[in-house]
């Protein structure tokens, strides 16, 4: 015999699904036992910090962290990466949190919610995951903090579950779509940080 828990449960269930509304809205409902609501324990913290893990593609060496942590507009993006040739390197965000290509093509192309032209990340239209360039030492180390204006944590812009590539040439910042900058040489998917 149904319960008059369970009926309601079922009942917001399929009313939910006929008005089209996600099944996250029925969450602190469902959360409730015995009168005592428990929705607070399962609300998720606003996000301030990610970082992708860069490894190497097949054949390459790269490898290093990109962190980005909120910022007044957009997201501070903190890079260190070794492994690296000597000179420029286009890196971008990509479109996939999929690395599991040897080539790092699983990724997919340049992260560009807004259908802009690939460009500098200074300029006024460019992919929101458009980076630039880290430049490489002699001993093939490249370090740079940078703002990303066009990126977030949430919405449309949001980075989490994206990927981050590191590219073989410099971007030269005008070739469409992607910089003419090269194979992958390094690619890691951005996830929540503590």
């Amino acid at each position: 015999m149904e319960t008059p828990t369970t009926f309601s449960r079922r009942f917001l269930f399929v009313t939910a699904l006929a008005s089209g509304f996600s099944l996250a809205t029925l969450a602190p409902v469902q959360a409730q036992e015995g009168g005592k609501a428990h929705g607070a324990e399962h609300k998720m913290a606003a996000i301030n910090k990610a970082i992708a893990v860069i490894a190497p593609t097949a054949g390459n060496t790269a490898k290093g962290t990109v962190t980005f942590t909120k910022a007044a507009k957009g997201l501070q993006v903190a890079v260190e990466i070794s492994g690296l040739t000597p000179g420029k390197h286009g890196f971008h965000v990509h479109e996939f949190g999929d690395v599991s290509a040897p080539d790092g093509t699983s990724a997919g192309g340049h992260f560009n919610p807004t259908g802009e032209d690939h460009g500098a990340p200074g300029a006024d239209k460019h992919h929101a995951g458009d980076m630039g360039n880290l430049e490489a030492d002699a001993s093939g180390v490249a370090k740079v903090t940078l703002t990303q204006e066009k990126l977030t944590f949430e919405g449309a812009n949001s980075v989490i579950g994206r990927s981050v590539v590191v590219h073989a040439k410099a971007d030269d910042l005008k070739t469409q779509p992607t910089g003419d900058a090269g194979g992958r040489v390094g690619v890691g998917v951005v996830g929540v940080a503590k």
